[in-house]
């Protein structure tokens, strides 16, 4: 009796072992699409220090995380040995010039080779992937010297398609395809799109019609964006134009208030969001890139803490839509 009993119990253990390891294969893969120019392609220093290049390593991710007052704030991005953590739960792909990266988050998801530089994505990743039970795939699709009027232009607005904007599309849906392929440890999942983040503007800025009609081109990314994936509540965060901190020119205060506006309208409620970047700007002379405000100097602290922005966004709108 007692044999039988034990039996039954192991059998009831093994339905339900199954039964919770199939569960955990149907969780959908959560996939964020991270697009923009040379902003987002990442352009935050991680460890690069020669005393004419890099301002002796001023600004760079290794140089602010030896500030005690910041170790909390970075305290994630390191194990116990001093490595670089590499989550085995968050994913990112993104297609450069040259290569494509893909893997599990960690540093150099940047349009550089090698694994020194950072982008909004290494952050944003860390806050969405504490956030979520799922899995997460981060999609990067990004240019420098791209502008929104032209390159990205939305096919809704009118005139010729931006090849920028056709290209963001097709190396998403080659990302989504790919899956199976590139992350082995995600095969047979299903795949959510559950969000888009937006990081442009500057080379919109130098232009008068640009500027005009920026916010407009926007809503029609955002609508465009949506009906491609065949999402129109598709959660969208815009990262602002920060660069240079709150002090800006009347140009591109004409772009963060234009991307304010856009993610205020009311067709937007709930459903985009606008992430404030500027009081993330850090002084040339604190940073490894003193030529290149473009770039927010390299400062990666700038880069990480825009991440952390936009991820944070991101959340608030799946809050808002109770989509967890």
């Amino acid at each position: 009796m007692k044999s039988i009993v034990l039996f039954s119990l192991l059998l009831l253990l093994l339905v339900c072992a199954d039964s919770s390891s199939s569960a955990t294969a149907a969780e959908p893969v959560r996939v964020f699409i991270l697009a923009g120019q040379s902003n987002m392609e990442g352009q935050g220093v991680v460890d690069l220090d020669h005393p004419k290049y890099y301002n002796g390593g001023k600004g760079t991710l290794l140089h602010v995380m030896q500030d005690p007052k910041k170790a909390k704030l970075f305290s994630h991005v390191k194990d116990a040995d001093g490595k670089w953590v590499v989550r085995d739960d968050v994913f990112v792909r993104f297609k450069t010039r040259d290569e494509t990266k893909k893997g599990g988050l960690s540093i150099g998801f940047a349009g550089y080779a090698g694994s020194h530089h950072i982008g909004p994505e290494f952050q944003f990743g860390h806050v969405v992937g504490d956030a979520f039970t799922e899995p997460v795939l981060l999609i990067k699709t990004a240019w420098g010297g791209k502008s929104l009027f032209k390159d990205f232009r939305p096919p809704s607005v009118g005139g010729e398609t931006g090849p920028y904007f056709k290209q963001m599309i097709a190396e998403v849906r080659e990302a989504l395809d790919r899956v199976d392929t590139d992350f082995p440890s995600l095969a047979g999942r299903k795949l959510k799109i559950s969000g888009f983040v937006w990081m442009q503007g500057w080379n919109d800025m130098f232009d008068e019609k640009a500027r005009i009609e920026y916010e407009q081109n926007l809503v029609h990314l955002i609508h465009d964006v949506r009906a491609e994936f065949n999402q129109p509540q598709l959660p969208v965060v815009i990262g602002e134009l920060g660069n240079g901190g709150p002090q800006a020119s009347d140009a591109m205060r004409a772009i963060r208030n234009a991307q304010r506006a856009a993610a205020s309208r009311d067709e937007f409620k709930g459903t985009v969001a606008f992430a404030a970047t500027a009081d993330f700007a850090r002084p040339a002379e604190q940073s490894p890139n003193v030529g290149h405000g473009h770039h927010w100097f390299g400062n990666a602290e700038s880069y990480f803490l825009i991440g952390d922005a936009l991820g944070r966004e991101m959340l608030r709108l799946h809050h808002r839509t109770s989509d967890h």
